[in-house]
């Protein structure tokens, strides 16, 4: 059976929505669909955004008002939802929301993550790290849990680090900065000892593709992105992948966010 996932960092979802985000979701073929940094509380969204037609809708705001926040939208309905990975520090922070979708194939969680960004030096970077170290027991558990049952996992959302140097553009000036990090490129390349990055799995040898432009200079135009977006699979839901694209607006001023869709369609 075919099925599709598209996870986005929308870039603030209300601003998305006057730019164009509404028709891309009407025109979506996606099964699910996970957005990152959404920003804003459930009761501030208008219903197309809060509980569009066809979709069950379900969100994660932060605690600090106006920041971070994740949202899931599902054409089925999940028989379990769950906000947060168990985390004193961060359960609140809106950066995670799972849910369980016992129809899709043997059965498959899909979970949405904002990864904190960070600030090389920072206590910005401290929190970060703290969040990776806690998160990677949860991906611990999660792919416990599927081997066990039988089932899938799949994490997708703005992981905020780029993995190799293929997966951004000016990666030696960015040696030092928080996202390509080599002890957070160490952790990623942990989480991928047991889990798989499926875009790149499809894609071995592609320099990117990218997913996150910056608005400043001319970053989009000259294609100088990273590759940050991903949709990371226990391994039996990553081989039955079939194709991955990221769908990048065909000019600068197409964009509803910063970021693009990344889009896999899986044959369960």
């Amino acid at each position: 059976m075919p099925f599709t996932v598209t996870t986005v960092n929308v870039n603030g979802l209300r601003a998305a929505a006057r730019k164009g985000f509404p028709a891309w979701l009407a025109a979506t073929s996606a099964d699910v669909v996970c957005l990152q940094e959404v920003r804003a509380e459930p009761d501030q969204l208008p219903p197309e955004l809060r509980d569009p037609a066809g979709w069950h809708a379900y969100h994660a705001p932060a605690a600090a008002k106006g920041r971070a926040g994740v949202s899931v939208y599902s054409r089925s309905a999940p028989a379990a939802v769950r906000v947060g990975f168990g985390s004193a520090e961060f359960d609140a922070s809106g950066r995670y929301l799972e849910i369980d979708l016992p129809d899709a194939g043997p059965g498959l969680t899909v979970g949405s993550l904002y990864l904190p960004s960070g600030e090389a030096g920072t206590e910005r970077q401290d929190e970060k790290l703290r969040f990776m170290d806690a998160f990677g027991d949860h991906l611990g558990d999660l792919h416990a849990k599927a081997a066990a049952g039988g089932t899938h996992a799949l994490v997708c959302g703005d992981w905020n680090i780029a993995h190799r140097e293929a997966d951004l553009k000016n990666w030696r000036s960015n040696q030092k900065a928080a996202g390509f990090l080599p002890e957070e490129r160490a952790w990623l390349s942990g989480v991928l000892t047991a889990w798989t990055d499926v875009v790149r799995h499809l894609h071995p040898d592609t320099t990117g593709p990218y997913s996150w432009w910056s608005y400043r200079g001319k970053a989009f135009d000259n294609d100088a992105g990273w590759r940050i977006d991903y949709q990371v699979a226990t391994p039996g839901l990553a081989r039955t992948a079939t194709a991955a694209v990221v769908e990048r607006a065909a000019s600068y001023d197409l964009r509803w966010s910063d970021h693009a869709p990344v889009t896999v369609s899986y044959d369960l």
